[in-house]
């Protein structure tokens, strides 16, 4: 949404729920429209550079609805699993995040849906929603060859060449004059993932999070660079041990102070922004459950996370009952939709044809903390392993991630 100047709107105001009921039925809650997301990040960033305008955002079909101050080079920092709820929980040990030192600004952005890092990291990097780019989920049916596909580890063996549908911002900034770098660690840097989702764009390998902070500020030294620097390790410890165990707060404290590093270190027409692809909370071991059989009968593909579950169904199955029972069964624990249901409520945003079959038949997504499990195939003698931190549905925790601005953007 543009100002009637013409200026990108601030967008990333406080802001109510996530989901919003318009009349629609308490099972298929809408998404809302017009505010700022992570879509919006890196074209926000290209305009905050000079690389594009409002021409280049209306060509390419982009929305610039963050506002930021001109900078020559850009520093993106993005923690994976990092919410907005959970940082203001550990805000004494995050002082930098949380706090305006030096003019910063702590604001936040909405992820998207699902919650889970292949889709939101692919809004991210195509600045376009799921429904589009078409990385559904953490997994997604795959229709030609009626099979789940991996959407996060899956690109080297299983994801069919061609899936991601749009093209990477990193691509297009390079036309643009800009240098795209993205700093991670090296396990990833011949990764499939990388070779789509992070298509377009150099990568620094470092493995530490200081050694990525040093990669982004030489990256940054000299002329204009769009650098991407990914911090995977609190989502990795959250679902471990949970976002609430110690470990997790340690590597928070461990980020907060090289984050300070390098909004101090860079150059001041350096422009540093820090957000998080989703949030996260902590699942119960009494929250696990194991769904219905009964209920699976007709599935032939279960995707996505345990708390966005993506059905696959034979065909000939009466989808609608096939929702009914679903939500007679479990409708206190999670919204549960058909797939024309989700996308008429604008789950995945404007969806494209060729992502419509990649959609699960029925979509069950999570309230509270509860997360669905298929244990039919697990040996009932062993305790089954549950991750702790969870995410991919619709809870304030999962979709409000940070928005820290410092640097040339600080206001």
């Amino acid at each position: 949404m543009r100002s009637p100047s013409g200026r990108p709107t601030a967008s990333v105001r406080a802001m109510g729920p996530f989901w919003e009921d318009r009349g629609v039925p308490p099972s298929v809650p809408s998404a809302p429209d017009a505010t700022a997301n992570l879509a919006d990040v890196l074209p926000s960033c290209l305009v905050a550079l000079g690389a594009a305008d409002d021409t280049w955002l209306r060509a390419t079909g982009r929305e610039a609805r963050i506002t930021l101050r001109p900078a020559r080079s850009v520093v993106v920092v993005l923690v994976d699993g990092l919410g907005s709820s959970a940082l203001a929980a550990r805000a004494g040990h995050a002082r930098w995040l949380t706090a305006a030192k030096g003019g910063g600004t702590l604001k936040r952005l909405r992820s998207g849906f699902p919650t889970t890092t292949a889709a939101a990291l692919s809004t991210l990097t195509t600045g376009r929603a799921p429904g589009t780019h078409g990385v559904v989920g953490y997994s997604g049916w795959e229709p030609d060859g009626e099979r789940v596909v991996n959407l996060l580890s899956g690109w080297d063996s299983e994801v069919p060449t061609g899936w991601l549908l749009a093209s990477t911002v990193f691509t297009e900034a390079t036309a643009l004059g800009v240098d795209p770098v993205v700093v991670g660690p090296a396990r990833y840097a011949s990764s499939g993932m990388t070779a789509n989702v992070l298509g377009g764009a150099r990568y620094a390998s470092a493995d530490t999070i200081p050694q990525r902070v040093d990669a982004a500020l030489a990256a940054t030294a000299a002329g204009r660079s769009l650098v991407y620097l990914y911090v995977p390790e609190l989502d990795s410890i959250g679902h471990k041990h949970g976002w609430e165990s110690d470990r997790w707060t340690a590597a928070l404290e461990l980020l907060d102070g090289e984050l300070a590093r390098l909004a101090d270190r860079s150059a001041p027409d350096v422009g540093v922004l820090v957000t998080a692809d989703h949030g996260v909370l902590d699942v119960p071991a009494d929250a696990n459950i194991a769904m219905d059989p009964a209920l699976l009968v007709d599935v032939v593909g279960i995707a996505g996370d345990p708390r966005c579950r993506q059905l696959a169904v034979r065909p000939g199955t009466d989808v609608p009952a096939l929702v009914e029972a679903w939500r007679a069964r479990y409708g206190k624990k999670a919204y549960v939709a058909s797939r024309d249901e989700a996308v008429a409520a604008g789950w995945f945003g404007a969806v494209d044809a060729r992502v419509l079959p990649r959609i699960g038949d029925v979509v069950v997504v999570a309230r509270g903390s509860w997360a669905f499990n298929d244990d039919r195939d697990l040996d009932p003698r062993k305790e089954p392993r549950r991750m702790i931190g969870q995410h991919g549905a619709m809870t304030d925790d999962e979709v409000f991630v940070p928005l820290r601005l410092a640097g040339a953007f600080a206001s």
